[in-house]
Order: C-alpha cells, then sequence, then structure tokens
C-alpha cells in the first residue's frame, strides 16, 4: 500500500520558534564564579588556619583584610594578562588569516569550501557559498576566523571585564567569612556556618548557567570549599601548638 505525503504550502509552515541563549562568550561568568568561590574558599581557609593557631581576634582580622586585599588584586591582574593574552593571540591568528586571503584568495576560497564538504554539504553547494562569501573582503576573514580558528572576532572578551568580575566577585566572597570577625565576634564558628551557606549558595547558583542540579553543585562547593577550610585549620592547629 502507497501512503500519499501531501505537500504543506509554505503559508501553512508554522513560524520559526526563536529563543534566546544566554551570553557565554563575554568574559565576565568564569572570573566572576571563580572569583567568588576562590575568595570564600582561600579566606576561610586562611582565617581557620589563623584561628587555629591561636591567633587574637584582631590578628585574624588583620589576616582576613590582607587576604582579601591581596587575593582581589592578585586574581584581577591574573585575569586581565590571561583574557588580553588571548585576545592578542587571536587577533594575530585573523591578521595571518587577512594575509593569507590577499596572497591566495583562490586557496582560502577551496579551504573554505573544503571545511563546508566535511560538514556534509555538497560539493557544488559548498564552492557556490565559499564563493559567495569570499567576494566580500570586509566580511571573508570574519568567515574564516570562525570557521578555521573557532573564534568571533567581532566577541572577543575584554581583558578589563575579567579583571573587574573577578576583583569584585574575590572582595565580595573574600569578606564573608570574615564580617563576624569585623562585627564582633570571637571565635570561628560563626565565620564557619556563614561561610558554609555561603558555599552552597554560590554553587547553586552557578547550576543557573549549566544542566547540574542546584542540590549537586551547592553540595559539590560546599564540600569542597569544607575539605580546605578544615585541612588548613588542623595544620594551624599543628603548627600554632609548636610555636611560642
Amino acid at each position: 500500500m502507497t501512503v500519499k505525503t501531501e505537500r504543506v504550502p509554505p503559508e501553512r509552515v508554522p513560524p520559526e520558534h526563536h529563543h534566546d541563549h544566554r551570553d557565554v562568550t563575554g568574559g565576565w561568568l568564569r572570573p566572576a564564579v571563580f572569583g567568588m568561590t576562590d575568595g570564600l574558599v582561600s579566606n576561610a581557609a586562611l582565617i581557620a588556619g589563623v584561628a587555629g593557631g591561636g591567633a587574637s581576634p584582631h590578628t585574624v582580622i588583620l589576616t582576613g583584610l590582607a587576604g582579601l586585599a591581596a587575593g582581589a588584586f592578585s586574581m584581577a591582574t591574573g585575569e586581565y594578562t590571561s583574557v588580553a593574552s588571548q585576545a592578542e593571540l587571536a587577533r594575530a591568528e585573523i591578521e595571518i588569516e587577512k594575509a593569507e586571503i590577499k596572497r591566495v584568495p583562490q586557496a582560502e576560497e577551496a579551504e573554505l569550501a573544503a571545511i563546508y564538504r566535511s560538514r556534509g554539504v555538497d560539493d557544488a553547494t559548498a564552492r557556490e557559498v565559499a564563493r559567495q562569501l569570499s567576494a566580500d573582503p570586509d566580511q571573508v576573514w570574519r568567515v574564516h576566523a570562525r570557521e578555521e580558528l573557532g573564534i568571533d572576532p567581532d566577541d572577543l572578551p575584554s581583558p578589563w571585564v575579567a579583571a573587574g568580575s573577578s576583583f569584585v566577585a574575590f572582595s565580595l566572597g573574600a569578606a564573608v567569612p570574615l564580617l563576624p570577625y569585623l562585627l564582633g565576634a570571637t571565635t570561628l564558628l560563626l565565620s564557619v556556618v556563614l561561610a558554609g551557606i555561603s558555599l552552597f549558595v554560590a554553587g547553586a547558583l552557578v547550576s543557573r548557567f549549566t544542566d547540574r542540579s542546584a542540590l549537586y553543585s551547592g553540595t559539590r562547593q560546599l564540600v569542597l570549599g569544607a575539605l580546605a577550610a578544615g585541612l588548613t585549620h588542623l595544620i594551624g592547629q599543628a603548627v600554632g601548638s609548636g610555636v611560642t
């Protein structure tokens, strides 16, 4: 038995469903997330280590503030250098691609067609698409950058955005375990509890940008941070008991 399929007229085809995507290339998410969690873990561990060694609340506050400032500036400097170097490398590779397009345009056009063929486009269509794209000298190098280098030349991450995000996020994270001492606490307990809650919340918020559940991400962040702070506290106790 032959089944007849009815061709749907173009006017009856349902409209395309458009949906928005989150920004995954802006250069702010990774340094912000890393800075927040690093600030929380490193300063909580630092404070736990110093307090475990028997330091006074005044010394803990001084140490925590120093850890916050040093860590924030270090993170910002590192992020700026890293992202700036990456962007400079991308621009250098783009310049090489531009020069090749000017020097051997036919070879670059053939290379572009080969890329499309490798993705399942038939030979004639691949050649025609490459020919049309290569006709615009202001756009063809952008196409090569995206297809060959895997980068968007019009959307390179900003080193200033990365540095600023990292600095602010680290400072906020590092201030959390220090806050109870600044408000008059004299024991480590409140810092540990506040840091633990903040680690869980930070991990849960990260899950909004991933496919992990909030419970999984929050618990993972909490366990890792607790291990770091706990081990540092034990080291502080061991060293502090032997220091006169």
